[in-house]
């Protein structure tokens, strides 16, 4: 199922497909859908797992590109270029969506995409990074095989948003998370399995911001500041206070970010159809004084 946020007004400015994380759905995105202003047309196509997607099929061992198959579907359909927009898993979605489309994406934000396949190439920290979340993956993986949904999407939860966290849900949202719990393990597998190479990222070369929380955990640091160095020429931004789930936590900061990231994109993208003598700089960077203009100051700019 595809959700639309945005009302389907007249394309002013661009389209930007938003994929959500594990476990949550669409209305992820409903503060940033509220921060772009209606000028853009926003789809947030829902995972498998979630409530109006409905479970994998199990026809084969499930991985990245079928999960992707939905997203590149829409960017087929679209005749202009796409904003791609991806948090946790569906960061890590997102960047198998811009490798099999990297001419058709204007621009993508990522918060933390979840990239395990990067721990296993990357050295130092990530050795630790990658034992961390494998523990977590068995834990949930060993809850659905047993038959505890309820204590595998507790640790889960509690490994991505702090110990406790769990309890202080409400049953109706426990409840949603342990009908998903089953796509956990398979979001696990295809993340970590996912072939990608570092070397292939350096082919992504449209503009890249870079988000993480000053609080990640420590697989979601490696591979943001894994990522930083990896990628052409990505805009990499710490969102003070915030942890992983920054998109939520943070909403006003993270969103702020990703709106002012895109419309940078389209202005750029109209000066060059109709270049400036005054325009000499990279096309899509601006100066330093003004990145984060109007974004607030909880967020630190850490220029790669």
């Amino acid at each position: 199922m595809i959700n639309m946020l945005a009302s389907p007004r007249p394309v002013r400015r661009g389209r930007i497909i938003a994929l959500h994380c594990s476990g949550a759905s669409a209305s992820q995105w409903s503060y940033f859908a509220e921060a772009l202003g209606g000028g853009y047309e926003l789809l947030a196509p829902e995972h498998y797992g979630s409530e109006n997607r409905g479970q994998w099929t199990g026809e084969h061992a499930f991985t990245l590109a079928d999960e992707g198959e939905k997203a590149i579907s829409l960017i087929d359909q679209c005749e202009s270029k796409v904003h791609l927009v991806g948090h946790s898993y569906g960061g890590a979605v997102a960047l198998h969506v811009a490798f099999a489309r990297p001419e058709r994406i204007a621009s993508m934000a990522l918060y933390e995409p979840s990239a395990f396949h990067l721990l296993r190439q990357l050295g130092g920290p990530a050795r630790a990074a990658y034992a961390e979340i494998t523990g977590i993956a068995r834990r949930v993986g060993d809850g659905v095989v047993s038959g505890d949904y309820r204590g595998a999407v507790a640790a889960f939860v509690d490994y991505w948003n702090g110990y406790g966290t769990w309890q202080t849900m409400r049953p109706a949202v426990q409840k949603a998370l342990i009908r998903w719990a089953p796509k956990g393990p398979l979001d696990f597998r295809a993340l970590v399995d996912e072939p990608t190479s570092i070397a292939a990222y350096r082919v992504l070369k449209f503009p890249i911001l870079l988000l993480r929380g000053e609080h990640a955990p420590l697989p979601s640091r490696v591979i943001a500041d894994g990522l930083a160095s990896l990628l052409p020429a990505p805009r990499f931004v710490v969102v003070d206070g915030a942890g992983h789930m920054g998109p939520l936590t943070h909403a006003p900061e993270v969103s702020a970010l990703i709106v002012r990231h895109i419309a940078d994109v389209e202005a750029a993208q109209k000066l060059q159809r109709c270049p400036s003598p005054l325009s000499s700089q990279d096309p899509w960077l601006l100066p330093a004084a003004d990145r984060g203009h109007g974004v607030s100051s909880l967020v630190k700019v850490e220029e790669v």
